[in-house]
């Protein structure tokens, strides 16, 4: 059987970063729990604060730099994505979003997501519900039905005591685990071609009006 790619998204601003953290333990207990199912994974990971710079020279060209394009394709030729993300203002970030904003409609279409997001406080929680969720139904995507939220308080020496956050992680990993298991493997063609990236007949001045709203 053909090893499976996860790619991981990973939003978070400061490095080292809970983001970070919460998206390696999320991997980790999905190639977990695949070995477990005699399927080998491997997992690439990508740190948009690495590619800030890229994300808005896309946005405001619609063209992306090497190593975004390199980070598109990572992402859209992958089994199934992981993605994380600290919640600002109630909601994923913006680096998040642009991130999202500059991949193809229509790539993620059919793809496994495990969702993660984390904040200072638990009352965020929801967040994953009615703002991520949405968006990766927006695009088709299928995003599993846990989605794993960690606090400032599950990262302490005790937290696994009072909110036991490996338990929503293997939850999560194990509901992704199921949902790639159940898909034949990704093939060399789903991934990213720079040439038609732009769409047939859009052209560069087609794309700001889209992005302005016209």
């Amino acid at each position: 059987m053909s090893a499976r790619r996860i790619a991981v998204v990973s939003a978070g601003l400061s490095n080292p970063s809970s983001t970070r953290m919460l998206a390696d333990r999320l991997a980790a207990a999905t190639v977990a729990d695949l070995r477990d199912r005699g399927i080998e994974a491997t997992v690439d990971t990508i740190e948009l604060r690495d590619l800030a710079h890229d994300i808005t020279n896309n946005l405001l060209t619609g063209f992306a730099p090497a190593a975004l394009e390199s980070a598109i394709n990572t992402v859209v030729s992958a089994d199934a994505l992981i993605a994380v993300t600290p919640i600002f203002s109630t909601s994923y970030s913006g680096l998040f979003k642009s991130f999202i904003d500059v991949l193809d409609p229509d790539a993620l279409t059919g793809m496994p997501v495990l969702i993660g997001a984390n904040a200072g406080t638990a009352r965020h929680s929801l967040a994953i519900d009615y703002a991520i969720r949405p968006l990766f139904t927006y695009l088709h995507a299928e995003p599993v039905p846990t989605g794993v939220f960690a606090a400032s308080s599950d990262w302490g020496a005790h937290a696994d005591e009072v909110a036991p956050l490996s338990s929503r992680v293997e939850r999560g990993a194990r509901e992704l685990a199921e949902a790639i298991s159940r898909k034949a493997p990704a093939t060399a063609s789903d991934a990213f071609d720079p040439a038609s990236y732009l769409g047939e007949g859009k052209s560069f001045g087609h794309l700001l009006g889209g992005l302005s709203g016209e």
